[in-house]
């Protein structure tokens, strides 16, 4: 059991290419379920999730985003939204929820990939205005998600140099 948890890890890798099946709606939830297990500061959970899955919308993602080019052939997003009126670590519990969410995604056999929002402002003003976001609430990201097109190799990417006991 240790080990499968190891290897789903050291198997999530960034996956841009996607097959037309789409994803269900239980492997939604899944998803959903594990991103509101994430941890949060003061249990605070300042967290929203926004399912894209109709094409006009994940096509205007697409163009409005530089590096989000694959949610033209991806058949879900989700958008990892964070209101700093409840918590001022909302990037920190959002980056949790993401996080979870990109786990669960492969133990689920999917492909993602984790496409940066927030703190680019420009990104920020096209995403809420494509999806509606309200006020304060922020995108911290979207996820770009589908059965995988493409096979990477497991890895870990160890390095003894960032490692430091004790001190400095």
């Amino acid at each position: 059991m240790v080990r499968d948890l190891i290897n789903t890890i050291l198997s999530r890798r960034s996956l841009r290419r996607y097959t037309e099946e789409p994803v269900t709606e239980e492997e939604i939830k899944t998803l959903l379920e594990a991103a509101m297990a994430a941890p949060s500061a003061s249990n605070r959970k300042p967290w929203h999730f926004i399912i894209i899955t109709e094409r006009e919308i994940l096509n205007q993602l697409a163009e409005a985003h530089q590096h989000a080019k694959m949610l033209n052939e991806a058949p879900l997003c989700i958008s990892v939204c964070g209101d700093p009126n409840v918590s001022r670590f909302w990037v920190q519990d959002c980056s949790a929820a993401t996080e979870n969410i990109l786990l669960a995604a492969t133990a689920l056999g999917l492909g993602a990939v984790w496409l940066g929002v927030h703190p680019r402002k420009e990104r920020v003003k096209d995403v809420k205005e494509i999806l509606g976001i309200p006020g304060a609430v922020t995108p911290l990201n979207l996820i770009s998600i589908g059965h995988p097109a493409e096979e990477k190799d497991p890895r870990t990417q160890y390095d003894e140099s960032r490692v430091h006991h004790e001190k400095w």
